[in-house]
Formats: structure tokens, C-alpha cells, sequence
């Protein structure tokens, strides 16, 4: 089982559409029972950003009743690959973990501005059809 973390400070946004898609991608690609994502946020919000609900509906993906949560250690303890988005992994990451970070510098784009967070929902979108595209790529090599 490949368990993929998404992390990000608030858990609201950038982490939330990054987990949607995976999902999605997961189960485009028969990858169901070969895949694990979890989500969290090093400082959880109280609720997912509205416009984040709004863009990711637009695409036919419905997180409305999704509500942010911590990342814990346990969490990522026996993931391979860690992807964060505006937090430090020193923060949840156990010191003898030995799986793969990736940081994927993305702005916070401002949870008012729903053309920023379109935008953005489309390069996660992408950047995770890649991601997946790889980790594939690695399992076949394997």
C-alpha cells in the first residue's frame, strides 16, 4: 500500500483540493486498493475555504462536507511520500521516518478570490496527475 500525505498550515485549501484530486485520480486509475491519502494541516482552520468548495464543484468534486484536521505523526509515520504545501515537515514528521518530501511552493492564493483559486485548483489538478504519473512510474521499476 503507497500511503500519500498532502499537508498545509490550514487544511482549508491548497491540502483539501491536493487530496480531492488524488482521490479522483486514485480511482480513475484503479489504484483503490493500492493507494492511501490522508490530509491535514499543521494549524487546522475551522472549515474548508468556500471558494475552494466552489472551484472544486466546478470540476465535479464535492468536498462540502470535508472539515480540516491536524496532521499528526502517526499520520505520516508509515507514509511513503509527503507533499506539503507552505509548512515545514519539522513539524509532524517522525525523526527516523525515511519516506520521500515534496514541496510544492504554492502561494496561498487568498480564500476571497475565487479566480486565484481557480486557478490554482487547476495547477494542483495537474501537478497531481504528474505526481501519479511518477509514483507509477516507480512502482513498475520496483
Amino acid at each position: 500500500m503507497t500511503k500519500i500525505a498532502f499537508v498545509c498550515v490550514g487544511n482549508a485549501g491548497r491540502s483539501q483540493m491536493a487530496t480531492a484530486f488524488a482521490e479522483r485520480e486514485r480511482s480513475q486509475r484503479g489504484r483503490e486498493d493500492s493507494v492511501n491519502v490522508v490530509t491535514g494541516g499543521t494549524d487546522p482552520h475551522a472549515h474548508v475555504h468556500e471558494n475552494v468548495i466552489t472551484a472544486l464543484d466546478e470540476v465535479g468534486i464535492d468536498i462540502s462536507g470535508r472539515n480540516p484536521r491536524e496532521i499528526t505523526v502517526e499520520d505520516v509515520a508509515d507514509a511513503e511520500y509527503v507533499v506539503t504545501m507552505g509548512c515545514s515537515i519539522d513539524d509532524f514528521v517522525p525523526d527516523d521516518w525515511n519516506g520521500t518530501t515534496e514541496a510544492w511552493n504554492l502561494e496561498h492564493p487568498g480564500s476571497d478570490d475565487l479566480d486565484a483559486v481557480r486557478s490554482q485548483r487547476d495547477e494542483i489538478q495537474q501537478r497531481v496527475e504528474d505526481f501519479f504519473d511518477r509514483i507509477e512510474l516507480s512502482d513498475t521499476q520496483r
